[in-house]
């Protein structure tokens, strides 16, 4: 008798708002449980310590609007306190604009002037501008702008001493750490920015560490399924794949995830259609050699709220680090989890 096991968590979005139902099913035997639970105190303490930070005083330039995400997290910047740069950078081949950010929660709107990547000059003169008027620990920026754009964009921001949040996906990831982490730069850079999601990434990292090559001779399989418009392979996928091959001897690659970017595909596989221009739904699959066993991991997220959220919380822990540190590093999304500032 096949014997199914399955961890599911569903995050959707109602509205703009942030409110979220999340739902989990959990039935794992065994060492999952606890490799969670050595979590508890660092998921019920979701908490900011303000240190001597005035979040009134931090400035954010929010780079990638008028895109979705870059834009979900221009307005979780407001409902979170923060205000938003009046300049920010956008696509090389965008028209520079004048967009005005509202977030419906709260009421709060901010007009923020796009300049194109390209005219870096223009740019680099509004961030000393700001530096000058805001203090130079209170300008920090969020990069949601293109894979082709990563490293080029955390090289600009490195030479012009901006701490960021990097959540762009792709790139070339190791000379990304590599530049930044060589400059001992301030940033945090993560492939999710949702704080379920990374407790469970956590969870699985210890859980890899305790009982590796647990799931030996089990086969991998990874679907994952983004709007059309997202360019890369998911950097959660690679990650959670990581951990999850720790545990399997699976010569399971990259290459092997199963992209959905196609709309009747993603209806099929699960997505709602309120969903099509924003979503995360990710299945990993391990199957024993004989195939009595399955044990299925879910975790699908409707719309781009949760990202948001995370996103300006790790804006406010950089932003402490800056007035707690004396030399910059950079950070993942587990050690703004594990501080207790994810809100």
């Amino acid at each position: 008798q096949l014997r199914r096991v399955i961890f599911s968590t569903k995050a959707m979005m109602l509205s703009r708002a942030s409110f979220l139902f999340i739902t989990a099913n959990v039935a794992f035997a065994g060492a999952f449980i606890p490799a969670l639970q050595t979590k508890n105190s660092i998921v019920s303490t979701l908490q900011m310590s303000s240190s001597s930070v005035n979040y009134d005083d931090v400035h954010v330039m929010v780079n990638g609007m008028p895109g979705p995400m870059a834009t979900a997290a221009a307005e979780a910047c407001l409902r979170k306190g923060l205000k938003l740069s009046p300049v920010a950078m956008t696509g090389p081949d965008i028209e520079p604009s004048t967009i005005t950010v509202f977030d419906d929660v709260t009421g709060k709107s901010s007009d923020v002037r796009l300049i194109p990547a390209n005219e870096r000059d223009e740019i680099e003169s509004a961030i000393e501008g700001l530096k000058s008027s805001c203090g130079e620990k209170n300008v920090l920026c969020i990069d949601y702008t293109h894979p082709s754009a990563v490293n080029s964009n955390a090289n600009f921001y490195v030479k012009n001493k901006l701490p960021f949040v990097m959540g762009t996906t792709g790139g070339d990831r190791d000379q990304l750490m590599a530049d930044v982490e060589g400059a001992k730069h301030f940033a945090v850079i993560a492939p999710n920015m949702g704080k379920q999601i990374v407790a469970l990434q956590s969870a699985l990292e210890d859980l890899a560490a305790k009982f590796p090559s647990s799931f030996a001779g089990y086969k991998l399989e990874v679907t994952e399924s983004h709007q059309k418009t997202k360019a890369d392979t998911s950097g959660t996928a690679k990650a959670v794949i990581d951990s999850i091959k720790k545990l399997s001897d699976d010569d399971f690659t990259y290459d092997d995830i199963k992209m959905i970017r196609n709309d009747d595909e993603a209806i099929a596989f699960g997505v709602p259609e309120n969903a099509m221009k924003g979503h995360a739904f990710h299945t990993y699959e391990l199957t024993s050699p004989d195939g009595s066993v399955h044990f299925q991991l879910q975790h699908n997220v409707a719309g781009r709220t949760v990202y948001a959220e995370g996103t300006a919380d790790a804006v406010k822990f950089l932003a402490k680090k800056l007035h707690t540190e004396d030399e910059g590093k950079v950070f993942s999304m587990i050690n703004v989890l594990e501080e207790g500032a994810l809100e």
